[in-house]
C-alpha cells in the first residue's frame, strides 16, 4: 500500500479545531483517486477502521484516540473551478470558506451567509451545512463518490435527498467531487449579505474559543437547541477545561486544556436537562470518534 504522506501515532488534537483527541493509529493524506482506493481496499479487507477527519470542525475525538486510518483529503484534493456560466466543480478537500470567496469573487450569489463556517466541501455537503437560511444543497447537480471498495460512484441531484443537516450520501462511501449550477448575483447585495453573516456570526457565536461549531442539531419546533440549553440554565457550566459557551449555549468550549471526557460530561448533561424539562431529545450534530460504544449508549437514547 502507498501513500504520499503517513503518521503513525498522530496526535488528532492537532487536527481537530476543538484542540481535543488522542492519537490516531496512522493519518493518511492520499496523494490522488488512486492512492485514496488503494488505501480503502486495504481497510476493507483487513477489517481496519477508518474515518475521514476534513478539516476537523464538527469532531470530537476521545481522548484514547483512534486504532484505524484518519484520512484527510484537504491538502490534496483541492481542484476548485468555476465556469463562465457560474458552475462550481470542487473536490472534497477544498475548504467552504475558499469556495465562497472564489464564488463571491466570481459574482454567484446565494452563497455568500455561509461566509465563515468552517469544514471541507466533503463535510459540509454530506452533512448539508447551513447558515443564516441558506444551505450548501441549494444548487446541488452531482457528486462523484469512492466506495470502501475503492470504486467511483456518480450520484445526480435527484438521487439524494438533503434534509436540516443530513443528506442520504451512503456512509459507507466517501465524496470524491461534488458539482454546482449556481447563479449570477448582484454585487452590492452579495457584499450586503456576506457582511451580516459575518457580523452575525461574530456577535453571537464565541469565535475566541476553541469548539467544534454547533453541538447539537436544532430540534423541529420553534425553539432552537442553544434556546433550550440556556433556559435549562446550563450556560456557563463547566466540567474541567470545557464549557458551555455563555455566548451561545449550543456551542461547548475548550476553555483551557479540556478534554474530550469533560466535553461528553457536558453533552450528556444538556440532553439529559433539556429532555428532563421540555421532553426533547437533542440529537448530536457534532460526530464522536474513538468513543467506547459503552459511552455512547449513554447518550444516543430515544
Amino acid at each position: 500500500m502507498l501513500a504520499s504522506v503517513m503518521a503513525f501515532d498522530e496526535p488528532l488534537a492537532q487536527h481537530t479545531t476543538f484542540g481535543i483527541g488522542g492519537p490516531a493509529a496512522c493519518m493518511v493524506y492520499p496523494e490522488n483517486r488512486d492512492e485514496l482506493s488503494t488505501l480503502l481496499k486495504y481497510a476493507h479487507q483487513q477489517h481496519i477502521p477508518a474515518f475521514f477527519i476534513g478539516s476537523g470542525s464538527n469532531i470530537l475525538v476521545w481522548d484514547e484516540g483512534f486504532d484505524g486510518f484518519a484520512i484527510s483529503l484537504r491538502k490534496t484534493f483541492k481542484e476548485l473551478t468555476i465556469t463562465d456560466d457560474f458552475q462550481i466543480i470542487a473536490e472534497s478537500g477544498v475548504m467552504l470558506g475558499k469556495l465562497v470567496k472564489d464564488a463571491i469573487r466570481a459574482k454567484i450569489g446565494g452563497l455568500e451567509s455561509l461566509i465563515g463556517v468552517p469544514g471541507t466541501l466533503g463535510g459540509a455537503l454530506i452533512m448539508n451545512a447551513g447558515a443564516f437560511g441558506s444551505e450548501i444543497s441549494n444548487y446541488f447537480q452531482q457528486a462523484t463518490t469512492m466506495t470502501l471498495e475503492g470504486e467511483l460512484k456518480t450520484y445526480t441531484n435527484e438521487e439524494v435527498e438533503f434534509s436540516y443537516r443530513h443528506s442520504t450520501f451512503p456512509e459507507d462511501e466517501v465524496l470524491i467531487e461534488a458539482v454546482f449550477n449556481c447563479n449570477e448575483g448582484v454585487p452590492e447585495e452579495i457584499q450586503k449579505e456576506r457582511v451580516i453573516a459575518s457580523n452575525n456570526r461574530k456577535t453571537n457565536q464565541p469565535l475566541k474559543f476553541r469548539s467544534a461549531g454547533s453541538i447539537f442539531k436544532n430540534p423541529d419546533g420553534n425553539h432552537a437547541a442553544g434556546y433550550l440549553i440556556d433556559q435549562a440554565g446550563l450556560k456557563g457550566t463547566r466540567r474541567g477545561g470545557a464549557e458551555i459557551s455563555e455566548k451561545h449555549a449550543n456551542f461547548i468550549v475548550n476553555a483551557g486544556e479540556a478534554t474530550a471526557a469533560d466535553v461528553f460530561r457536558l453533552i450528556k448533561l444538556a440532553k439529559q436537562k433539556v429532555a428532563e424539562e421540555f421532553h426533547i431529545n437533542l440529537e448530536l450534530e457534532v460526530k464522536l470518534v474513538g468513543f467506547p460504544e459503552s459511552m455512547l449508549s449513554e447518550i444516543y437514547y430515544a
